[in-house]
């Protein structure tokens, strides 16, 4: 693994906790977390010593989702190794052993469309979530446009994505989009609770059978994420994502009338 102070990866009784490490940012996404928490999710796979996964948040954040810095210029790479968003994402979505998430607190773009590709989704009562997407003149990634309707239903995706309203812990059990909802203080021993159960079944077992499951929606998730980078890039940089971007590094409302065509 890369050494990065953006994650804390802990290993006990074959349970690997990769805590998100920038809570003065809310643990807002930036290139080199998303490479920390993706090298240690790659380092697990083959790694005998660890059975299950959990992904949780530094301080009063799960995260605050992509860091917008570097979404209009992001990062360039020149050393052959995967890095960003595709390479914590990717391996996300094909990752072969169990992943819970343990929703500590608010969680924004990221923070909601990772969620769909966990096993199981923990989350305090304090938390909410919210997809931002549509305020940000951008649209949904991580093969959720796939993902979430078939989680949530139509209805209820439809108003995740098209309102950026914000959803409490209640909801998001009541629509699917978490399993259990928790107090603060229970949220990483109930985790834990089901973490070390899990983690004392036979690898092989746990690894079969997630393939077996994850095999059919792998194509349409490849399918989504395709269409939806080329969605991604057609309107990262267009006006609309620039007045937001600009509208947020000013601390005012955005205003989406009268935009230039280009």
């Amino acid at each position: 693994m890369r050494n990065s102070d953006c994650v804390i990866v802990e290993d006990v009784e074959r349970v690997r906790t990769i805590t998100l490490n920038r809570p003065e940012a809310l643990n807002a996404f930036n290139d080199r977390l998303y490479d920390g928490a993706g090298d240690a999710l790659v380092d697990a796979i083959d790694n005998d010593n660890v059975a299950v996964v959990v992904i949780t948040g530094k301080g009063r954040a799960f995260t605050a989702g992509q860091d917008l810095s570097e979404m209009a210029e992001p990062p360039k790479h020149n050393d052959g190794q995967p890095h960003g968003f595709p390479h914590f994402l990717d391996t996300l979505a094909r990752f072969p052993k169990p992943v819970i998430a343990a929703v500590n607190g608010m969680g924004v773009g990221i923070g909601l469309t990772m969620l769909p590709h966990c096993d199981f989704v923990f989350i305090s009562e304090e938390a909410r979530l919210r997809a931002p997407f549509a305020t940000l003149g951008v649209t949904v990634e991580a093969a959720n446009s796939y993902l979430l309707p078939l989680l949530v239903g139509w209805t209820n995706a439809a108003h995740i994505l098209y309102t950026a309203e914000w959803f409490d812990a209640d909801q998001c059990v009541e629509m699917g989009l978490a399993w259990k909802k928790t107090a603060a203080e229970e949220l990483m021993p109930e985790v834990n609770k089901l973490a070390k159960h899990i983690a004392a079944m036979p690898i092989v077992s746990l690894v079969h059978t997630k393939n077996l499951v994850l095999a059919p929606r792998l194509a349409e998730i490849e399918a989504a994420r395709k269409r939806e980078i080329a969605a991604f890039a057609e309107l990262v940089g267009a006006p609309a994502n620039r007045e937001a971007i600009q509208a947020f590094k000013e601390k005012r409302p955005a205003d989406f009338t009268n935009l230039p065509e280009k």
